[in-house]
Order: C-alpha cells, then sequence, then structure tokens
C-alpha cells in the first residue's frame, strides 16, 4: 500500500520501520529546539508531515514501548487516530507520567504511527438486544482480571 506523504519543513522526516517486522513506523518530533515537559503536563509537538490515509483504513497514533517505559512519555489519549480524510499535520500529546521534568529534542522519536482498516457501520436502534450468559455483567463480570 502507498500512502502519499508531505513533508511540511526541509527539517521534517519521513516516518520510518524500526525492523522489517515492525506494524509501526516511528514518527520525529519536528521542533527547532528541546521541549521540557513536566511531571504530569501534556505537551503538543508537531512531526513537520501530513498525509493522506486511504479510505477504509486509519492512522493509529501509538506510544513507543520504549519511551513510555524508559521516560515516562506517551500519547496523552493514549491511541490517536488519523482519519482518512484528514490532510493537516500529524501532531502527538505527548504526556509525562513521570516525577521529573522530561526533554523532548529535535528530531527525537516520540511515537509510532500504524495504518489500520476498519469497518464502517450503521446504527440501527432496536427496543431489546439478544441475551447471553454474560448479559449487563461489567468489569470484572468474567471472574478475570
Amino acid at each position: 500500500m502507498e500512502i502519499k506523504l508531505k513533508k511540511l519543513n526541509d527539517a521534517a522526516k519521513i516516518p520510518e520501520r524500526g525492523s522489517d517486522y515492525a506494524a509501526g513506523y516511528d514518527l520525529f518530533a519536528n521542533i527547532s529546539e528541546n521541549v521540557e515537559i513536566l511531571p504530569h503536563e501534556t505537551k503538543l509537538i508537531g512531526t513537520g508531515i501530513s498525509c493522506a490515509i486511504p479510505a477504509g483504513y486509519f492512522g493509529g497514533i501509538f506510544a513507543r514501548s520504549g519511551l513510555s517505559l524508559k521516560e515516562g512519555l506517551r500519547p496523552a489519549n493514549c491511541v490517536g487516530v488519523i482519519d482518512a480524510d484528514y490532510r493537516g499535520e500529524i501532531k502527538v500529546s505527548l504526556h509525562n507520567d513521570s516525577e521529573v521534568k522530561r526533554v523532548v529534542e529535535p528530531n527525537q522519536k516520540i511515537a509510532q504511527l500504524v495504518v489500520v482498516p476498519f469497518l464502517t457501520v450503521e446504527f440501527n436502534e432496536v427496543e431489546k438486544l439478544d441475551d447471553t450468559d454474560r448479559g449487563e455483567g461489567g468489569f470484572g463480570s468474567t471472574g478475570k482480571v
């Protein structure tokens, strides 16, 4: 699959895969100087790129496991969604879950983009849903934690 991508400035980096089997493509901070993120603070970091995700797909913005484990930085909304009709700059709202100030440097890997298919559905309002063994049992109702 080909995805059209536009660099919004010369310093922007095209997303890269870390290995041949990686599902995610690393996104890079397109900033001219370091950005400090205080404990429990969120900052919006641009990537300097925009792209055209094909219809029937979305771009999922996921945390980089090393960055979240070692630095406590993750996307603030946990998973961002880039819709197929969005053409603006891809930005990542990075949240600092740690108790110390963190610094994002220019061209640092800040998140990963995974292109995911989805189903379009229509909701049909009904008076009653079919019965199941679980029924209305919610959190923890299956006995599994």
